[in-house]
């Protein structure tokens, strides 16, 4: 396989012929499927035709963000409810990515497959959203997608043996081994029918046969994160401020092209879970920041690619209308088509010296023949020196004279003509300049045309004013802009002519184009490459900027000396760095501390070091070693929803049932308090409830409390691990006040702070009297309740021998020793046990 994700590449193919439009939509209607939807919810809109669509810059990357994938969902009925099949359609990337999958009754993949597709456009069968009877799943995206347009189809157009027969017609050849995944798969198949059918009428044309990137991509090897997790790791949008680049995105984002970007962007919301991928991509990343001349050499040539995916996604489909329009980005295109192959020689060239095995199968996959094969195709018609240039006048220029002269005399002559009118512009503004002496020039915009620009003071002109010649008068600053009638007409003559030459050329285009479209496929091959390349590029680049280390996998979590990678970015000074360690055996951490000692940011600082680690990036800390998560769940924060009619326990509760509905033996947990929304009995029952029904699982789970009573859960259950947030007391200059100064550094055991929250409600401007009175109540209460519990000597016994079997097998698992200091550590752990053991009733140490 040619990428770091191993899924299976295979091309697509066919020939469609529309019947009619209304066969999915009434003519004239906005809004698809019979019945109308009552739901307000419901948006329907007409489509503007997206035809005229170029491909864009790489200097235009943040033009990729906007919405541009529509997803048809089905789900199973009857007997065959919960399985549901999705297919999806990147306007702007001709790939259409087939799903289907068992969910349980959240939908959670469901929501979170469709939150990382971002769609600007969900279509579902009118069967599902009927007025009083819709279903669970249509009810679940509503709420989740307000913003996103929905669209009812007939639930006929839902058909799997036309999805197959569009499969067959609309794959290219190379990844024709889909057939084979998806010839069962009912849902995926009927999804793919109607989506297909939909986007060929919205987009007003069809897809050239066999033109298509087809691909399966099952729910494994991937890791799940729902959308509640990547908002509260702010993986891809900062939560305060959605324009901000303080997010894991940010940290990691220095791509140069779209595809590159949105590549990362889905690697972050849907890491990897197979470990021989992440080592993969992680060795060319290693031999990228040992290789600079590889590293620089790939940069340059990166960037100089346009968005590949949008410009193939043009490239394949066929209007059916011929307008002025289609025709200039049709020719705007194929020049663009022509700037991409010929950094195809460039990037081999930057590959040759590469030794991991990911950068060579990418260096043979460019050996390919048909890029050659395309690039001669096209250099027989068009000029040698059309190129994809900056600005509209150059860029008009290009496509006229894209052509070789001598291949169609009437396009020559046309030429001519239009030739002959810009140098009659560029006369008549020069004799205007001088009869009016005024140092007036010719300027030019995509909007207007030709027009005359001048830089000039108000008080040089006569009478203040410009010359009653001269019409639509826009002046900014010292710079006026304006036209006049004759210039009008000039340009008016100017593009009846381009009209011309944009027909005769478009026509050439055409026939060029359907001698390219058997050839094309290399294209997906190319952009493929292109955007791994940007994103390996980028995570080098990222590591350049601190000292990440490389992770390694094993079934331990452990982190040295890690630190959160957006707080140093937003830091002046570097964050404090803090050791973590999970295994199997000690697989419970209840972390403790005053309030803003550092808890929150220690969890999250260690979800987003694993993400990174299945991404295939470096990851902050000195050393680090991981389990592969295959879910990462997080509950954090203690906000209510007034939209769902959630109060903040409520909300609490749903998430924590969220995740002890769909945890497994390999997630990775992170709760960050629970049960602060309800009286403190009650918290305390339900953390500790939620924590023995936690700790029954393998998972890996980290949990910050100010509920210290939890922190006994460690002698009934010896996998768990009390660690605290250590804080100092510093006495101020005045001497008779004490201050809290935050070290952010964790140790073993639980907090032995006392009444901390009362300490920071006096650092705010709460009258004393009230913290006094706060003081003697919370002394009250903690005599009657607080009383410690030790744990007894049999107790301690068991966990340590619990603890000393756990290393054992750890060891035997992971070691790397050689005999002779294996049988040194050995007896290092043999002295810990007989230590703890023999001495019970002291706070032992972990073996």
């Amino acid at each position: 396989s040619y990428f770091g994700d191993k899924s299976s590449y295979v091309e697509n193919a066919s020939s469609l012929n529309l019947t009619s439009s209304s066969s999915v939509r009434g003519l004239n209607s906005t809004c698809i499927g019979k019945p109308p939807l009552s739901s307000s919810r419901y948006v329907c809109r007409s489509h503007t035709p997206l035809m005229g669509h170029s491909a864009t810059s790489s200097s235009s990357v943040s033009a990729h963000t906007a919405a541009s994938v529509v997803v048809a969902v089905v789900e199973g009925r009857g007997l065959a409810r919960g399985e549901v099949g999705m297919a999806s359609l990147d306007l702007k990337n001709p790939e259409v990515i087939l799903s289907q999958f068992a969910d349980n009754t959240t939908y959670a993949k469901v929501i979170t497959k469709l939150k990382i597709l971002t769609p600007l456009e969900i279509i579902m069968s009118n069967t599902a959203c009927d007025a009083g009877n819709t279903t669970k799943l249509f009810g679940l995206i509503t709420e989740h997608f307000k913003n996103v347009t929905f669209t009812t189809v007939q639930r006929k157009y839902f058909n799997e043996t036309k999805g197959l027969e569009y499969i067959e017609q609309l794959c290219a050849s190379e990844f024709s081994t889909i057939f084979m995944e998806v010839q069962s798969k009912y849902y995926c198949l009927a999804a793919a029918a109607a989506l297909l059918k939909y986007v060929e009428f919205i987009q007003n044309s069809v897809y050239a046969p066999k033109s298509l990137k087809m691909r399966f991509q099952g729910s494994e090897k991937t890791t799940m994160i729902d959308s509640s997790s990547a908002q509260n790791l702010e993986l891809v949008i900062n939560n305060r401020d959605s324009r901000n680049g303080h997010t894991l995105f940010g940290v990691l984002n220095y791509t140069k092209t779209p595809g590159g970007s949105r590549r990362l962007r889905s690697n972050i919301l849907e890491p990897l879970a197979d470990a021989e991928t992440i080592n993969t991509r992680l060795d060319c990343v290693q031999e990228l920041l040992q290789d600079e001349e590889l590293f620089f050499g790939l940069q340059a040539v990166i960037s100089k690619f346009l968005d590949t995916e949008q410009l193939l996604s043009v490239l394949v489909q066929i209007p059916k209308q011929d307008t002025v329009k289609t025709a200039e980005s049709k020719i705007t295109n194929l020049i663009y088509l022509k700037h991409t192959l010929e950094l195809v020689e460039p990037l081999k060239t930057a590959l040759r010296s590469c030794n991991t095995p990911l950068l060579k199968a990418y260096y043979n996959s460019l050996e390919d023949t048909r890029f050659g094969i395309i690039l001669e195709k096209i250099t027989a018609v068009i000029n040698d020196d059309t190129r994809y240039t900056k600005g509209c006048l150059s860029m008009r220029t290009q496509k006229c004279y894209a052509v070789k002269p001598n291949i169609n005399e009437f396009l020559d002559i046309a030429r001519r003509t239009y030739t002959e009118i810009v140098d009659d512009i560029a006369g008549m503004i020069t004799q205007l300049a001088e009869k009016y002496n005024l140092p007036m020039k010719t300027s030019f915009s995509s909007a207007r045309g030709f027009f005359i620009q001048m830089n000039a003071d108000c008080s040089t002109l006569p009478n203040g004013q410009l010359p009653s010649e001269f019409t639509k008068i826009t002046k900014m600053k010292n710079t006026y802009s304006f036209t006049s009638p004759d210039l009008i007409k000039m340009n008016e003559r100017c593009q009846e002519s381009l009209r011309e030459i944009y027909h005769m050329t478009y026509l050439i285009v055409c026939k060029l184009l359907n001698e390219i479209y058997e050839h094309i496929h290399c294209l997906y091959k190319l952009s493929d490459i292109v955007s791994m390349l940007d994103m390996l590029l980028s995570f080098a680049h990222a590591c350049t900027l601190s000292d990440y280390v490389r992770p390694e996998f094993t079934d331990t979590l452990a982190i040295k000396q890690g630190w959160h990678p957006i707080l140093e970015k937003i830091a002046v000074e570097k964050p404090v760095s803090n050791n973590t360690y999970l295994t199997e055996g000690n697989n419970f951490v209840i972390i403790t501390g005053p309030n803003m000692s550092g808890k929150s940011t220690y969890l999250k600082q260690i979800a987003l070091c694993q993400i990174m680690a299945q991404i295939g990036s470096y990851v902050p800390a000195e050393y680090c070693s991981f389990r592969i998560a295959e879910q990462i769940f997080t509950r954090i924060g203690m906000d209510d929803d007034i939209e769902t009619n959630a109060s903040t326990f409520m909300k609490e509760m749903k998430e924590i049932t969220y995740i002890i509905q769909n945890a497994n033996d390999k997630s990775l947990i992170i709760i960050d308090e629970l049960g602060r929304g309800t009286s403190a009995e009650e918290g305390i029952g339900i953390c500790y409830a939620a924590c023995e029904y936690l700790l029954n699982l393998k998972a890996f789970t980290l949990f910050a409390t100010h509920f210290l009573e939890l922190c006994h859960i460690d002698a009934l259950y010896p996998n768990v691990e009390n660690y605290h947030f250590e804080v100092q007391h510093v006495r101020s200059s005045a001497g008779n006040k004490e201050k809290i100064a935050y070290t952010y550094t964790l140790s073993k055991g639980y907090t032995e702070e006392k009444n901390y929250g009362l300490k920071a409600a006096e650092v705010s401007s709460l009258p004393s009297s009230v913290i006094l009175d706060a003081k003697e109540i919370t002394n009250h209460i903690a005599k009657q309740i607080l009383h410690r519990q030790n744990s007894a000597p049999e107790m301690v016994k068991q966990r340590a021998v619990y603890r000393l079997a756990m290393r054992l097998v750890q060891t035997a698992r992971n070691s790397r020793l050689d005999p002779d200091s294996l049988r040194i550590y050995l007896k290092g752990l043999k002295k810990k046990y007989e230590a703890v053991s023999s001495a019970p009733g002291q706070n032992e140490e972990r073996p």
